[in-house]
């Protein structure tokens, strides 16, 4: 156990980069609970999960601004969560780029779909600046602060590991019913 936390306080804040870069929330709350445990900086997890996850949309926006075509190809599958995201973005103006921040489906959507429309790039920086400085800070100390009650739940959890799967099927289920019905059809 020992070993694991002096890899994940060595090569930690290398994954919390990469893992932020893709919006994923996982790596801040890991960095949080083992800032909890003294094993990595709570300052610098946060500074490095919100300029990853600023990166990371940023990216994703200039592709889509610039690589339309290869973009687009891509994602041929997805036309109707990118006309979901569209009209997110139309009936929330440039808040929804602060609040996809937050959920889980639409983080890597919403940045594209922004590229792929005549979106002022300066208007988007500055919101999506602010929604990964938000982020960070919520996901950030918010784990630092609840670092006690995670850290018994893995405890919990790794005495009795089945409970693991049946969350995560749960959760993963939930949210592709979510997904499934958002982006259903509409028959009139």
């Amino acid at each position: 156990m020992e070993d694991t936390f002096s890899n994940l306080a060595t090569y930690g804040y290398i994954g919390l980069f990469l893992y932020s870069l893709g919006g994923g929330f996982v790596a801040i709350v890991a960095a949080g609970v083992l800032s909890y445990l003294g094993k990595m900086d709570l300052g610098l997890s946060i500074f490095i999960a919100f300029v990853a996850n600023a990166m990371g949309s940023f990216l994703l926006f200039y592709m889509a601004r610039y690589q339309k075509s290869m973009m687009m190809e891509g994602l041929r599958k997805h036309r109707r969560k990118l006309a979901l995201a569209h009209i997110l973005l139309k009936k929330n103006d440039s808040w929804i780029i602060v609040v996809q921040k937050f959920i889980y489906g639409i983080k890597t959507i919403i940045p594209i779909t922004i590229g792929l429309t005549k979106y002022d790039f300066k208007k988007f920086a500055i919101f999506n600046v602010f929604g990964a400085g938000i982020w960070a800070l919520v996901f950030g100390f918010g784990s630092y602060y609840s670092g006690g009650f995670l850290v018994k739940i893995a405890e919990s959890v790794s005495q009795k590991p089945w409970i693991a799967p049946i969350v995560l099927v749960l959760f993963g289920g939930t949210l592709w019913l979510y997904a499934t019905q958002a982006t259903k059809k509409k028959i009139k």
